[in-house]
C-alpha cells in the first residue's frame, strides 16, 4: 500500500513520476470535495515557497510527517506541528553551492551592468560610444545578513575577490570574519548588503528604510533569501531615490506577481527566484524530499528534520 499523501504545488514531470510511484497523492481540491480523505492522509509533501494552511494541517488527524522540497520552511505551521508531534524536513545543503553562485553572479552583474552591457552590444550603441564605466567589486566592504550554511558558501566565495567580509546574526560563531550584532551599524560599515537569512516572523522586514538608509547612496542590497526579510515598499523607495546605489533580487513580497514598479527602475538586477535553478541541484532536493519520506514511512525517521526550537 503507497501511503496516502497532500500534495501542495506542483513538480516537474520525472519529479513527480517518482512521487507517484511510491505515494498516492491527492491535492488540496481532492481533500476539499472528499471531506473523508482527511482521515487518510499521512504526510504533506510541499514546496518551501508553498503556504501550508495551518487550517489543513488541523483537518488532517493521521498526519504524520510534512517533506518540504526546499531548504526555508518559514511557510510550515511549524508549532502547530510541533505541538501535533508532526515531523517537517526540508533540503538543506544540497543547494547551497547553486544559491552561492547565483548571489555572486547577481552582484558582478549589478556592479558591472551587464544586462545593460549586453542590450548595449545587442542595439548597435557600441558603434556610437564606449560603454560607460561601471564598478569593481575587488576591495569592497561585505555584510552578510545571516551566516547559515548558504551565508557561509557566499563568503568563501567572495573572498578572492579581495572583499572585506563581515555578517550579522545572533551568535559570534568565531570565525574569520568580524561579526556585527548590530545590523544597523553593519550597514553603515558595508557597502555590499547580503541578505541569507532565513524568513519567519523573527526576521520580517528586518532591511527596512533604516537599514537602507544606513547602507547609503553608494551601497548596494542583494537578496537571496526571502522576499519578506525586505521591506519592499521602503527599497522601491530607496531605489528611486537614488538613496542606495541598487539592489539585486531573486526574492520578493508576492511571488510571481511583484510589485511592477521595479521593473522601470534601471538600478534593480531582477531574477525569477531562481537560487537553486540547476538541474543538478533540483535533482539532489527531489531525491532528498523522496528519501525522507521513504525513510520515514519505511524505517519511523527522517534524513534531514527540522529541529524545533
Amino acid at each position: 500500500m503507497r501511503p496516502e499523501l497532500l500534495q501542495i504545488g506542483a513538480f516537474p514531470p520525472q519529479v513527480q513520476a517518482e512521487i507517484d510511484a511510491d505515494f498516492h497523492c491527492h491535492s488540496l481540491d481532492a481533500l476539499a470535495n472528499a471531506p473523508a480523505l482527511a482521515d487518510a492522509i499521512v504526510g504533506i509533501i510541499t514546496r518551501s515557497n508553498q503556504r501550508v494552511p495551518a487550517e489543513v494541517v488541523e483537518r488532517l488527524p493521521g498526519l504524520r510527517i510534512i517533506s518540504t522540497f526546499g531548504v526555508g520552511y518559514d511557510q510550515i505551521p511549524l508549532e502547530l506541528a510541533a505541538r501535533r508531534g508532526i515531523v517537517v524536513t526540508n533540503t538543506p545543503d544540497v543547494l547551497n553551492a547553486a544559491v552561492a553562485e547565483l548571489c555572486v553572479g547577481m552582484l558582478l552583474s549589478l556592479l558591472r551592468d551587464l544586462p545593460r552591457a549586453d542590450r548595449f552590444v545587442r542595439e548597435g550603441l557600441w558603434r556610437q560610444a564606449p560603454f560607460p564605466l561601471a564598478v569593481s567589486l575587488a576591495g569592497k566592504r561585505v555584510g552578510i545578513v545571516g551566516l547559515g550554511r548558504i551565508g557561509k558558501e557566499i563568503a568563501r566565495r567572495l573572498e578572492p575577490f579581495g572583499v572585506t567580509l563581515a555578517y550579522h546574526g545572533r551568535t559570534d560563531q568565531r570565525l574569520a570574519w568580524r561579526h556585527e550584532p548590530d545590523l544597523l551599524a553593519l550597514a553603515a560599515d558595508s557597502d555590499i548588503l547580503i541578505v541569507s537569512a532565513p524568513g519567519g516572523n523573527g526576521t520580517a522586514r528586518m532591511i527596512d528604510a533604516r537599514v537602507l538608509a544606513a547602507l547609503g547612496p553608494q551601497g548596494y542590497l542583494v537578496n537571496v533569501a526571502r522576499g519578506s526579510l525586505v521591506d519592499e515598499a521602503a527599497l522601491i523607495e530607496a531605489l528611486q531615490g537614488k538613496t542606495i546605489a541598487g539592489a539585486a533580487l531573486d526574492v520578493y513580497d508576492n511571488e510571481p506577481a511583484i510589485d511592477e514598479r521595479l521593473f522601470a527602475l534601471e538600478n534593480v538586477l531582477l531574477t525569477p527566484h531562481i537560487g537553486s535553478a540547476t538541474h543538478e541541484t533540483r535533482h539532489a532536493m527531489a531525491q532528498l524530499t523522496l528519501d525522507n519520506l521513504r525513510t520515514f514511512f519505511r524505517e519511523g525517521r527522517a534524513l534531514t528534520p527540522v529541529v524545533f526550537e
